[in-house]
């Protein structure tokens, strides 16, 4: 059995749904579909969950919404019609917007996207609609509930042998909506894949799999035809953006894999997320992927490494500071922390005088301008060099490395560069190995 989740390029409007319909006819197996929200119809287009975003904040403002909201109207209506269904969806939208005037939060005006368009898809393809709301949990505080939503998904279920499941929010305790960060379809896939106990969960895109790099800075880079899901996490975190990076988790406690397939090329394989590849027949490298935006603070002292709970103590003022750090090389007098510039935006200050009372370092400097890359493989384990064909590749380009950082895994190789070298390092490294 199949879980589908279509994003939303592939649910622009009618046409595209039309092709989804024949997606979904091609394989009996296909019983659960999980939509987004209509995408951009065009380079220039608006997403409609943008749509719905100023169309809160103009509410908000007390600005006159009535054109906005006829734009978003105009959206759906057009869906109807294209698809020659007589769903009632004005009524729908109608309550939407009483909804909203009379209070509703963003939250719940951003989600009706999602569910609207899982309205409509459910009419089209004649399966029951399952709003979002009533299967899918989150706590007082606002953090989800994997062992509620699947026991109340997984008896729901039970009842509905084909489904619609509109994507991106649940429900909190009193009832009012609750939205997962912008993306967060992947994750309502992923979820209904394991309550469905699906062999495969099938994630539709406009893109025909993982790519190696990212197109924008290589040219036609190599689609990865199988990646592990721990190798998927590491390149989802250093920015490549195919699948939200949370979805991973509840498909990988199940062991379900992902099928990343493109709507418009719907024969092309894609790309297999797996629980876990023979490391004979894995390729050297899978992935590259990197962002810009980070800072390293050097902190110097000596004989450091001789001093019982220095990195306790460098931990506690970040810990003090509310900042997350990424990675943390260290010498035997010297230790500098990775952190992205936006966690010490307004905090610098304060950190570097905790650092400064609780460490007493000889030196202490904060320096910007950083970019991370991860080179990411299983197969980096049983393949010698690997480290010296990434260094000299970088070498030969004239990038300077200036950090280097290896996970205790294996499957990875961070280096630091200068954001004005970024591009040209991910190119240099992608050439190396797979020109």
């Amino acid at each position: 059995m199949i879980v589908c989740k279509f994003g939303g390029s592939s649910l622009a409007n009618a046409d595209q749904i039309k092709k989804v319909k024949q997606i979904i006819d091609m394989d009996d197996r296909r019983k659960y579909i999980v939509p987004s929200a209509p995408g951009k119809r065009f380079d220039s287009d608006i997403k409609v969950t943008d749509m719905l975003y100023a169309y809160y904040a103009a509410v908000q403002r007390g600005e006159d919404t009535e054109p906005l909201f006829g734009d978003i109207c105009q959206r759906f209506l057009d869906i109807r019609d294209g698809l020659c269904i007589d769903t009632d969806i004005g009524a729908y939208l109608e309550k939407v917007k009483t909804d909203v005037l009379g209070g509703a939060g963003e939250d719940y005006t951003v989600s009706r996207g999602e569910y609207l368009n899982g309205i409509l898809m459910a009419d089209y393809l004649g399966y029951d609609f399952v709003d979002a709301a009533e299967v899918i949990f989150f706590n007082a505080d606002g953090v989800y509930e994997s062992e509620k939503t699947r026991t109340v998904m997984r008896g729901k279920f039970r009842h509905s042998d084909r489904a619609v499941v509109p994507g991106f929010y649940g429900s909190m305790p009193d009832g009012t909506i609750k939205t997962f960060s912008r993306g967060g379809s992947d994750i309502t896939g992923a979820i209904v894949a394991r309550a469905a106990r699906a062999d495969v969960y099938e994630n539709w895109t406009d893109v025909s799999g993982f790519l190696m790099a990212d197109p924008r800075i290589v040219d036609n880079p190599n689609v990865i035809k199988k990646i592990t899901y721990r190798e998927l996490r590491e390149l989802s975190y250093m920015g490549a953006t195919v699948l939200h990076e949370d979805a991973v988790f509840p498909v990988f406690k199940a062991n379900i894999p992902i099928n990343i397939k493109n709507t418009n090329d719907p024969d092309d394989e894609g790309t297999f997320i797996v629980p876990d590849i023979e490391e004979n027949d894995a390729d050297t490298i899978t992935g590259i992927a990197g962002k810009k935006g980070f800072s390293v603070i050097a902190v110097e002292k000596a004989n450091m490494n001789a001093e019982l709970g220095f990195g306790r103590r460098i931990l506690t003022a970040l810990e003090k500071n509310a900042i997350r750090f990424e990675h943390m090389p260290s010498g035997i007098d010297t230790l500098g922390i990775v952190v992205a510039d936006s966690e010490i935006e307004n905090k610098q200050a304060g950190l570097l005088d905790d650092v400064y009372n609780l460490c007493q370092p000889d030196s202490l400097e904060v320096m910007g301008g950083l970019a991370l890359i991860a080179t990411v493989g299983r197969g980096m384990i049983n393949h010698i060099g690997v480290a010296a064909k990434l260094f000299s590749a970088l070498a030969k380009s004239d990038v300077n490395i200036r950090m280097i950082d290896q996970g205790s895994s294996e499957i990875n190789i961070i280096v630091g560069v200068d954001e004005k070298d970024f591009e040209n390092a991910i190119r240099a490294i992608y050439n190396a190995f797979c020109s």
